[in-house]
């Protein structure tokens, strides 16, 4: 019979005095003292099911990170939420504030092997570093939109959004040109995921998602707050670079097969489109945002 995997060893598991050793050598590398060691079998258990969202050992109050800006932004923001941290050597030099803050919390973390990483995220995207962070809850779309705030404001509304690197690049973009929220609507399964936290690099503590619960009355309370409801169709819409984007405004985007559903986009007030060579139908869903919040935030400086 096989022995169970022993993940700190790369091998079966040792004598728990021998494993104690050889975490007392990584930890003696990273210049900090030693946090107590988790149990043998959660940290088994988390390499073996290399979850990369909401943890399949059953907790789905926490989020695995994976990604060096991923996890740092994470942590700036709230380093509370931390709960275990995974890096390999090579990165030690880089998280050493997050190492020292582990070791006097008493927050586990360990220096581990590409492959063991690997495990962990799902994902040869790890770029070094994963982190367990408790899940945040999310804000009730009345209560984001009372703290929203006056003047120029840009929010994002994903309507069947679905692609995890795509919410990961909008959430991205969204961060650099000073998007407030992302909206999605009640149907939407949307949610923050290990790998667009990665491809976001930070974004994604930055920008809040927001559920609504009824698309209409969502719609209505956000023109009472002064919003500017903006579809964005292929063609037809008005040319975003010569009409420029209102200073408080709802970019409503479609998903990335069939994009804009027309019943939304005819109740929104009005309709933009990205004019391009037309060598190609049009941009990738992300890309678009991108240049859509470019030109907003553009307006607002002429």
């Amino acid at each position: 019979m096989n022995q169970p995997f022993d993940p700190w060893k790369r091998g079966p598991i040792a004598p728990r005095a021998d494993k104690r050793e050889r975490a007392a050598r990584d930890l003696a590398r990273a210049k900090v003292d030693a946090p107590p060691l988790p149990s043998e079998s959660h940290a088994s258990r988390d390499l073996e099911a290399g979850a990369t969202f909401a943890h399949r050992t059953g907790d789905a109050r926490e989020l695995r990170l994976h990604g060096l800006n991923a996890v740092r932004a994470a942590f700036e923001r709230r380093p509370e939420a931390l709960r275990k941290l995974y890096l390999t050597q090579a990165r030690v030099a880089q998280m050493k504030p997050v190492l020292a803050w582990c070791a006097q919390q008493k927050i586990g973390y360990r220096v581990v092997e590409d492959t063991d990483l690997q495990k962990l995220a799902a994902s040869s995207h790890h770029e070094g570093v994963v982190g367990d962070f408790v899940r945040e809850a999310p804000v009730a779309f009345d209560a984001w939109l009372a703290a929203v705030g006056d003047g120029p404001r840009c929010v994002l509304w994903l309507d069947g959004v679905g692609n995890p690197h795509n919410l990961g690049a909008i959430l991205r973009a969204s961060a650099h040109f000073g998007a407030c929220a992302v909206l999605v609507p009640p149907t939407s399964s949307l949610a923050i995921s290990g790998a667009a936290a990665r491809v976001a690099e930070g974004g994604a503590e930055h920008v809040p998602i927001v559920p609504m619960t009824d698309a209409s009355q969502a719609m209505q309370s956000l023109r009472d707050a002064g919003f500017v409801l903006a579809a964005t169709v292929v063609s037809g819409g008005a040319d975003v670079f010569a009409h420029p984007l209102p200073p408080r405004v709802v970019i409503v985007m479609g998903n990335e097969g069939e994009g804009m559903d027309r019943s939304l986009a005819n109740q929104c007030d009005m309709q933009v489109s990205i004019p391009g060579t037309g060598a190609v139908e049009s941009l990738n869903v992300a890309a678009a945002t991108a240049v859509l919040l470019a030109s907003w935030r553009s307006a607002l400086k002429a």
